[in-house]
């Protein structure tokens, strides 16, 4: 079993309170996070919503990866754009839309995009989102 941790500290009230978020690794050293940067602009503080999409780009990036080794196709370079939507009015997250592209000699774009499936039914991040949270894929072979 393998744990990470975070810890946020929130003063005040949602609209006009603000937190600092930092996470074991020390990566995120007392982050600031506020309602206003999940529903208005950032200004240079993150959001639940940014580290769910950065969480999914990564770990669906490393799934691929992986499904695409074992499949004998060695992936040059993948990049993994992952949007995640608050609808700011139901306070839900709605979808993440992730777009994929990589550059993975010796496959065609079938190969590549059924394997790009096939990671998403594997990436951890994905899995836990699922069934909450529609989940879009689009694929892009670039050579």
């Amino acid at each position: 079993m393998v744990e990470r941790e975070a810890h946020v500290v929130w003063q005040g009230n949602l609209a006009e309170g603000s937190g600092n978020l930092s996470e074991g690794s020390g990566v995120l050293n007392e982050a600031p996070v506020t309602f206003a940067s999940r529903v208005e602009r950032p200004d240079g503080k993150t959001s639940p919503e940014e580290l769910i999409a950065a969480a999914h780009a990564t770990c669906y990036a490393m799934a691929l990866s992986n499904v695409l080794t074992e499949h004998d196709a060695q992936p040059e370079r993948l990049e993994v754009d992952a949007v995640c939507t608050l609808d700011d009015q139901q306070l839900k997250i709605t979808n993440v839309n992730l777009d994929v592209r990589g550059t993975v000699p010796g496959i065609g774009e079938d190969e590549f995009e059924n394997a790009a499936r096939e990671a998403e039914q594997l990436c951890p991040v994905s899995n836990a989102l699922r069934g909450n949270v529609e989940i879009q894929l689009q694929t892009r072979l670039e050579s």
